[in-house]
């Protein structure tokens, strides 16, 4: 058994101390020459990775490290988005001020964009004048009817209402763009905050109530007050008919294609044509998608019952929250210290700078993109990472048909997704175009409408055309990755292929622990409780034996039960349902990476560096690249909204499942992190 506490951690390691070590680590490998890609400068010896690894590698930081005052959470995405941001910042503002915009005219709108944030003396001067025609049209609506342009507009330009509009693949036939309708409409962050009587809850209700009253009397409404309490009491008829978020992850029941010319029987009283009409798709498609039917049956109550004076109130008031950030210091402060201080606990905004960034990133991320590819992502790094992807493909391969709960039948059909599954990786083959977007550097509120109606209007224009599968749905600069089910691909930026998850001179075994694991994760996606729903083509087809159904959905229950024994803030566990296909690919995505860097190794011994075996720091990498921090408010935020784990119960729980990590470690029956293998729960 390993003994940490009677070692020095740091050039001597894991297996050098160890009186016994694991039958991976063999003392007769050399050290190896390579960096292991490992952080020693964490290790709270005091404590066995045996009992927790997690605490093990990252102790002294947790206990060392404070929060900065501007953030709600600190991890490694953090780490990586903070020096991105440093990145992008020397890019954008080095950009010609001046330059008329002949040679690159995307980089002159990304300076102009960048300028008119900036401008805080211009913001200032303004005033509430920026929203003045908007409160007009609003007030101009003179019955219920004129409701239903108004949300396709608020829609348009990113305000928000009731209802939401969106352009995806349509999961039954994913050849196809279908116009999405969606419940939407709250100002707190779900329909929990709204309806449930725990302490915590009410007092960010409280809270929110205050701040509408604030924020409508600075903008100049006589009646704050009764306006706040109209609009809470507006806003928790919305939430009581709300679906859940482990509702809405059903695949099946949030696919209800209904005809354009049904859509009054679905909400009778409301004037569908006029919104089909404003919306823009008219004449472009005879159905639509309705995710929560019960939501919009309801709604048309909701929306006969409130006074046609309260709906206007309630619009402006998404109209002012939504464009806050870019009035003046006054409103951007106190937008904050709600959706910062209250909600997520964080006591100090971002500087105005990363700020500015991030309206960049959602406005012209792909022109931004463009540049921080050409000049922080090397050929080579992309290289590797594909060599990586196959790696994973072939070691899932290889599981599939080794599987002991899946029957011949079900294997054909994952071993087809397998195969048809599109890895994207660093950046689009084809950037966007903005050539039709207009930025002045003098109306920034202008701007930021300008951008969301741009990018309304790119998404409306698939209806009715081929499908774009070279369409990146996220941007190089991303720090993140993601699977797509209806068009079965990953996707895999630029800007998370740096350490601790990829580092390209450090050894392949803490990259397998890291970006391998995500590249797993990210590919379980198409296999976890979800994805599984979606064929090879990205169709909703049911591809499993109902034998095999009955299995995995017995394997799943035992990781609801794992993830629902979580509890990150006292008195708040973790939604196993709700986590359930994040915690699938935790788990599935570490799995498929061991067996990949197993694979990776031909045959051959993986060097010993820094006294750890090639296995150990695989799993030590892993447990790196969750070291994270979360604020009480932030993390109970994310419990009631988020489908990932936290970050200490990611580093941690999907290895107790592991039985490489087991032998890696040598851990043991009376071991903390030991779990006896019935009640481990093995997918993938």
């Amino acid at each position: 058994m390993l003994k940490i506490s009677a070692c020095v951690m740091g050039i001597a390691g894991l297996a050098a101390c160890a009186s016994n070590p694991p039958p991976s680590a063999k003392s007769p490998v050399p050290q190896s020459a390579h960096r292991s890609g490992i952080d020693l400068e964490y290790v709270d010896g005091s404590v066995r990775p045996q009992d927790d690894v997690y605490q093990y590698l990252n102790g002294k930081w947790l206990r060392s490290f404070e929060l900065p005052s501007d953030k709600g959470a600190v991890g490694s995405f953090t780490a990586i988005e903070d020096a991105t941001q440093e990145q992008l910042r020397g890019i954008v503002e080095g950009l010609d001020q001046t330059a008329s915009g002949d040679a690159d005219p995307d980089a002159k709108k990304l300076a102009d964009l960048y300028a008119s944030f900036m401008n805080e003396e211009q913001i200032e001067a303004l005033g509430m004048r920026p929203l003045q025609a908007e409160f007009a049209a609003i007030d101009a609506i003179r019955d219920l009817n004129g409701i239903s342009s108004l949300i396709a507009h608020m829609n348009a330009i990113g305000a928000g209402a009731p209802y939401g509009l969106g352009i995806n693949l349509d999961a039954r036939d994913s050849t196809q763009y279908a116009v999405t309708l969606f419940q939407s409409g709250l100002g707190l962050p779900d329909r929990d905050y709204y309806l449930k009587d725990d302490a915590k809850l009410k007092d960010a209700r409280t809270g929110y109530r205050v701040h509408i009253e604030k924020m409508l009397a600075m903008a100049g409404e006589a009646k704050a007050a009764a306006s706040a309490d109209a609009i809470l009491d507006l806003e928790t008829s919305l939430a009581k008919i709300q679906w859940t978020r482990v509702e809405e992850r059903d695949p099946i029941k949030t696919y209800n294609k209904t005809a354009i010319s049904e859509l009054p029987m679905l909400m009778p009283g409301y004037d569908w044509p006029r919104f089909v009409h404003s919306a823009g798709f008219e004449g472009k498609v005879d159905a639509v998608i309705v995710t929560e039917p019960s939501y919009f049956k309801a709604l048309a109550k909701v929306m006969t019952g409130t006074p046609l004076p309260v709906w206007k109130t309630y619009f402006k008031w998404r109209v002012l929250s939504a464009s806050a950030p870019y009035l003046s210091k006054a409103f951007v402060d106190e937008r904050f210290a709600f959706t910062g201080g209250i909600l997520r606990g964080v006591p100090q905004n971002q500087p105005r700078w990363k700020r500015g960034l991030v309206l960049l990133d959602g406005s012209l991320g792909e022109a931004l993109g463009k540049l921080y590819v050409a000049k922080y992502f090397p050929p080579q790094n992309k290289a590797r990472m594909q060599l990586l992807v196959q790696n994973l493909l072939e070691a899932y391969r290889r599981d599939i048909d080794t599987l002991d709960w899946m029957s011949a039948e079900t294997k054909v059909g994952a071993q087809a997704k397998l195969a048809k599954l599109s890895p994207k990786i660093g950046y689009p083959d084809r950037w966007r175009d903005y050539s039709a977007l207009k930025v002045s550097r003098d109306d920034l509120r202008g701007n930021v409408v300008r951008a969301n109606e741009f990018e309304y209007r790119r998404n409306l224009a698939k209806l009715g055309k081929p499908v774009d599968r070279g369409e990146w749905r996220m941007r190089p600069q991303t720090v993140n990755a993601s699977y797509n089910p209806t068009s079965n691909e990953i996707t895999f930026p630029a800007a998370i292929l740096q350490p601790p998850f990829f580092d390209a001179t450090a050894d392949d075994a803490a990259n397998y622990g890291g970006i391998g694991a995500v590249i797993g994760h990210e590919m379980s996606h198409g296999f976890d409780d979800r994805g599984s729903q979606f064929d090879a083509d990205g169709n909703l087809h049911d591809w499993f034996t109902k034998a095999d159904h009955d299995k995995f959905a017995e394997k799943t229950k035992a990781l609801v039960a794992q993830y629902n024994a979580y509890e990150p803030v006292p008195d708040y566990h973790l939604n196993g349902a709700l986590t359930l296909g994040e915690n699938i690919a935790d788990n599935s995505g570490l799995a498929i990476a061991y067996k990949a860097y197993r694979i990776s190794l031909a045959g051959h011994e993986a060097p010993v560096i820094d006294g750890f075996t090639g296995d150990q720091r695989l799993y030590l990498g892993w447990a790196q690249v969750w070291r994270g921090k979360v604020r009480e408010a932030e993390a109970i935020q994310r419990i009631k909204t988020d489908p990932h784990s936290p970050p200490a119960v990611r580093g941690t729980a999907p290895l107790r499942n592991q039985a490489g990590f087991y032998a890696a470690f040598g851990v043991k029956p009376g071991d903390k992190m030991y779990l006896p293998p019935e009640q481990r729960v093995d997918i993938w």
